[in-house]
Formats: C-alpha cells, sequence, structure tokens
C-alpha cells in the first residue's frame, strides 16, 4: 500500500474514515457472547457492515492481548479475514512498539510479513533504531507517536526545549528518518492549535488522527486547517461506531455512524 494507492483509495470512496477495531467483551451485544469467537464475529460484522465508509481498518492490539491465546487467536482471524476480503483497506496495526535492533525488527516481522498490516504504529522515544525497522520495508509505514490528546502529555510531550516543545523536536527528527512514502504521525484530534503549527512544520506527511466520534474532534476544523491538497489526515473513530448499539442491530447501527462520518468528509472531496 503505496502513498499513491492510499490517495486514489481515498478519492474513490470520498472518505478519510479509519475504523478502530477495539473489542470489548464487556461492551459487544450479549448474544455474540455465544459464539466460539465472539471477537471475531463481533469484528467481522462491523468490518462488512463499515467498509463502503471508511478507508482503513486499525485493530488495537491491546484488545486482544487482554485475552491471552484466545484474544491473540482472533487477533489473527481479523487480520487474515481484512487481507482477504478488503485489500484495498489500509491496515493498521495499533501496536505501538518501540524498541531496538533484533526486537524492533521482529515486532515489524510479526506485523508486516505474519500479519500482512500495511502499518504499524511506533513510539519514537528509544530513537532512531526503535522505528527504523519498520521503515525497512517497502511499501509499509511507521505510523509514529507526534503529538498525543491525552492528559498525560503534559508530563513529557509538551515538556519545553530551547526551539520549542518537545513533541515537535522529536518530530523534526523522526521525519528526517523516513520520508513522506513511508512515515505517518499520529496527532490528536483534540489539540487543534497544536495541529494546526504541527501541519505548517510537515505541510506533506500524512497524520493519523484519533479522537473524532466519541472525543468530539470536528471533521470540520480538521479538514479546513489541516488537510492538504492530497488529502493527508486519516480520521479514527473507534467506540462511536463499535458500541453505536448494544443490541442485535449493532451492525447496522455501526453502518449508520460510520456512513454519517464518510458523508460529512465527502463535501471536500
Amino acid at each position: 500500500m503505496n502513498r499513491n494507492a492510499l490517495i486514489q483509495h481515498m478519492r474513490t470512496k470520498k472518505s478519510a474514515l479509519c475504523v478502530g477495531l477495539d473489542p470489548d467483551l464487556n461492551k459487544i451485544p450479549k448474544h455474540l457472547l455465544e459464539e466460539a469467537d465472539a471477537i471475531f464475529e463481533f469484528n467481522k460484522a462491523i468490518i462488512d457492515a463499515t467498509a463502503p465508509y471508511c478507508v482503513a481498518f486499525k485493530p488495537n492490539t491491546a484488545f486482544y492481548e487482554a485475552y491471552g491465546i484466545t484474544g491473540m487467536e482472533s487477533l489473527d482471524n481479523t487480520m487474515h479475514y481484512l487481507h482477504a476480503n478488503y485489500p484495498d483497506h489500509f491496515l493498521i496495526a495499533d501496536a505501538k512498539r518501540g524498541d531496538i535492533g533484533n526486537t524492533g525488527e521482529m515486532y515489524a516481522q510479526a506485523f508486516f510479513n505474519k500479519w500482512n498490516a500495511h502499518a504499524v504504529t511506533v513510539s519514537p522515544y528509544m530513537g532512531k533504531d526503535s522505528v527504523q525497522p519498520f521503515l525497512s520495508h517497502p511499501n509499509k509505514w511507521a505510523v509514529v507517536l507526534g503529538l498525543t490528546s491525552n492528559a498525560g502529555a503534559q508530563d513529557v510531550q509538551m515538556l519545553k526545549t530551547t526551539n520549542g516543545p518537545l513533541y515537535l523536536e522529536v518530530m523534526k527528527a523522526v521525519a528526517s528518518w523516513g520520508s513522506t512514502e513511508n512515515l505517518m504521525f499520529v496527532t490528536g484530534a483534540t489539540q487543534l492549535e497544536q495541529l494546526k503549527a504541527i501541519r505548517k512544520q510537515f505541510p506533506h506527511h500524512f497524520f493519523l488522527i484519533p479522537g473524532i466520534g466519541a472525543q468530539g474532534g470536528s471533521v470540520k476544523d480538521l479538514w479546513t486547517h489541516v488537510a492538504t491538497s492530497d488529502i493527508g489526515i486519516l480520521l479514527n473513530a473507534s467506540r462511536s461506531i463499535l458500541y453505536a448499539s448494544a443490541d442485535t442491530d449493532f451492525a447496522d447501527a455501526a453502518a449508520q455512524e460510520a456512513r454519517k462520518l464518510q458523508q460529512s468528509m465527502s463535501i471536500y472531496f
């Protein structure tokens, strides 16, 4: 999935929507708990319902690791289902890895080779050798944490340096390790003023922006201030789509939520 293929898919679908696949057995519809693989059955229904309106899916690996081997089997089933049935959709493994040397390369092989993900989220705070393994695979992407919207971002990311906030200095360094063809940044939707400044600094990079939907990020604001002529943004929604209903109509409700978000984006294409 190279940059041009991603952009073309977005233009065809008139969408920049990424659906986060963060299944929680305490929240999914109760009737699915009778299934042998409840998480996969939930994911499959969500994927089939929302695929017409989104261009990307983002399984968060923590929501599978939490259930041990059965959860990892659900992740395996989900990744293979996506690859086999929706190969045009951008597949992001939200794993937030960030280790060095052979360990980093093994993480990259797991997600790129075993699970056929197009991208992996990566933490850059161990430096270049923690990101490089994810940049050395052709047509694959590192989606590097830039500025997050959690309260704890103040603890480290917002620390002042002589040249500005630490997150910006980290992002400048990271940008020099890859290119706009294999490196994206994660930037939180609720940090609009900082996002404007980040876009000026990085006019051509794609941003993966969580926080629309349940967290209240505005599609209009993001498109007005952060999108580029090459679109340049992937807007992620998880809870507002996944848990639009807790009943047997959950997939239809998810489709309606995804459709609303896609329609709010389509006017900008």
